[in-house]
């Protein structure tokens, strides 16, 4: 009966322990409004070789994207805009796991593939890593934006509906403007909900 017992708290365990790391991989931070700023910059997101050459996008759909962003880049240095990526790697342990059940490992710190893509991969100022969804879960890319003093973010990359989405409202709780460059991205599922919620937190599609 205490064998039982035991091997129930620790199944119940063990559940409670993944289902935080679901809710911790897609949660939207908050944090302080950013003031008076003027600047802006152009955010490449999770555009890595694991997920653009083995993720669930047709060639046409990324050729199209593909366009679009080195667009969107050039436009940004023609104009001394930041260019600033970044990558995804699973480091929390529950999120490596859920990764491992049902991401086939992909992206998981030191795995192979987390590297950003030919041709985007000499494009970025500036190269950052995000732990979940949001890239504005741990403080480095709200620092960097504080020290370049950017108010306005245009957003590319993948995927529309998790961290290209997670990412731009935690930007828009922060008080930065947000404009997606929707033919920038990818999805792998319809985006209705996605830009319902962006256009609802104010964040422009274009």
């Amino acid at each position: 009966m205490m064998i039982a017992y035991l091997i129930g708290a620790l199944l119940f365990g063990f559940a409670a322990w993944l289902a935080f790391g679901v809710w911790r991989m897609g949660a939207v931070s908050s944090g302080e409004e950013i003031g008076d700023r003027s600047g802006a910059a152009l955010l490449l997101i999770d555009l890595q070789t694991v997920f653009w050459d083995h993720g669930p996008y047709d060639e046409a759909t990324k050729a199209a994207a593909h366009e679009v962003i080195l667009s969107e880049v050039k436009s940004a240095k023609d104009k001394g805009v930041p260019v600033i990526a970044v990558r995804q790697e699973w480091s929390i342990p529950s999120t490596q796991m859920i990764a491992r059940l049902t991401m086939k490992g992909q992206a998981i710190a030191g795995s192979a593939g987390t590297e950003l893509v030919e041709p985007f991969a000499n494009l970025a100022d500036h190269i950052l890593v995000k732990r979940v969804q949001d890239a504005f879960e741990t403080v480095e890319l709200n620092c960097l934006l504080s020290k370049l003093n950017v108010a306005s973010l245009r957003v590319v990359g993948l995927d529309m509906n998790y961290c290209v989405l997670k990412t731009s409202l935690a930007a828009r709780n922060r008080g930065y403007d947000v404009t997606l460059v929707k033919a920038g991205t990818l999805a792998s599922q319809p985006t209705e909900r996605a830009e319902q919620l962006l256009v609802e937190s104010g964040a422009a599609i274009t």
